[in-house]
């Protein structure tokens, strides 16, 4: 088993899940957090963490695309290991479902 960031996490990337990360294995894109799912080891520390419940694992119905994402942007995107702000209209997003249209695949800062 290991973590995943699912869309949830789209447009909001909070990051309360980056700080508690004790291998971290988080990567940042431009609207978007991704774990690693080679690098995680299962500790489950950063579930919670999310305040929009984006962290899943992936032994649940549904979640290999997810793992596939994952597992793609963390070898493109840069690894983050620190809380940055959410963007400024990440509580607007918050509650907002379906939000895979929404994905950019660009890099973050």
């Amino acid at each position: 088993m290991t973590y995943i960031v699912t869309e949830a996490c789209i447009r909001c990337k909070f990051g309360d899940c980056v700080v508690v990360c004790p291998v971290d294995c988080f990567y940042e894109g431009e609207n978007m957090l991704v774990i690693d799912p080679e690098q995680c080891i299962d500790c489950g520390v950063c579930e919670p963490e999310c305040p929009v419940d984006a962290i899943k694992p992936d032994t649940l119905p549904g979640m290999e695309k997810w793992v596939e994402l994952n597992q793609k942007y963390a070898a493109l995107w840069p690894n983050i290991t620190v809380k940055k702000p959410a963007p400024v209209d990440a509580d607007a997003w918050r509650d907002v479902d379906h939000k895979l249209t929404y994905f950019s695949d660009k890099p973050g800062d």
